[in-house]
């Protein structure tokens, strides 16, 4: 299943470990940072790019509202942990939300930040059902290169204290998330 109008972003190899085999796959490695700069500098590589180009990033995330599960296709992703209403107010406008087409009305919320405690959790709930590390930055690349992107997370775990075992929890995940990608890949075409 080699595809050249597709490329499958995770940020482990745990994530992607049921990605079939053919697709082409960029770890990015975690946090924002790591995810920006891999996308980047394999966009700016790859010129020119089919017309018909997507990114697909896939992973896991930390469901922030109680009864969120299963796997989601975010419309909108936010960046946060960057202090946007604070550089607003001192008259810099900086970019915290992507529109992801396609997507669902699920917000990812990406950012540096692991969250594990029920705090936290509980006040990014209120701006997003899902939290992650890479998804913000993987969107950001792709929104800077005029290509287009796909966020799909499945849900590990809670964003709680039971995350940090997310180690034993990152199979499952990443079952699910291979068998959607080679769903989506056998029905949009090749």
């Amino acid at each position: 299943m080699v595809r050249a109008d597709v490329l499958v972003v995770a940020a482990t190899r745990e994530e992607a470990r049921y990605v079939p085999d053919g697709v082409p796959l960029l770890v990015t490695g975690l946090g924002k940072v790591a995810a920006a700069s891999a996308m980047a500098g394999w966009l700016g590589a790859a010129t020119p790019l089919p017309h018909d180009f997507e990114v697909v990033n896939i992973g896991t995330a930390g469901a922030l509202r109680d009864g969120v599960s299963g796997l989601h296709l975010p419309g909108r992703v936010i960046n946060h942990d960057l202090s946007a209403d604070l550089l607003a107010g001192m008259g810099i406008k900086v970019e915290d939300t992507i529109d992801i087409e396609g997507g669902s009305e699920v917000v990812l919320a990406t950012g540096d930040v692991f969250i594990a405690d029920v705090i936290a959790r509980a006040a990014l709930a209120e701006r997003a059902a899902l939290v992650d590390m890479e998804g913000f930055a993987v969107a950001w690349a792709c929104r800077k290169a005029a290509v287009r992107v796909r966020l799909v997370k499945h849900v590990s775990d809670n964003a709680d204290d039971a995350s940090l075992s997310w180690p034993d929890l990152v199979d499952a995940s990443a079952r699910e998330l291979g068998e959607w990608v080679a769903r989506y890949l056998d029905t949009s075409g090749s």
